[in-house]
């Protein structure tokens, strides 16, 4: 009898911008153009955890797609 198997999907990967609010000390997190890909955590291993469920619960419902590309961060100074 064969097994049955879940087709693997292509590993991606996805940039995440992630601050931590001085009030609440909860780290934030979201992709950059995925809506709905966002989370929050007490610690960074557990933001990541949270983050990387989210983003497959949102690849699996097939709804969500990606609007646009991380390009980067930019440092600017201002006098």
């Amino acid at each position: 009898m064969a097994e049955s198997r879940k087709p693997q999907r292509p590993e991606r990967t996805f940039t995440a911008v992630i601050h931590r609010c001085p009030e609440t000390r909860l780290y934030l997190a979201f992709v950059p153009g995925f809506p709905g890909a966002y989370t929050q955590a007490e610690s960074l291993d557990e933001l990541c955890s949270n983050l990387r469920a989210v983003i497959i619960l949102l690849l699996e419902n097939g709804g969500a797609r990606v609007h646009s590309e991380f390009v980067g961060v930019q440092t600017l100074a201002i006098a």
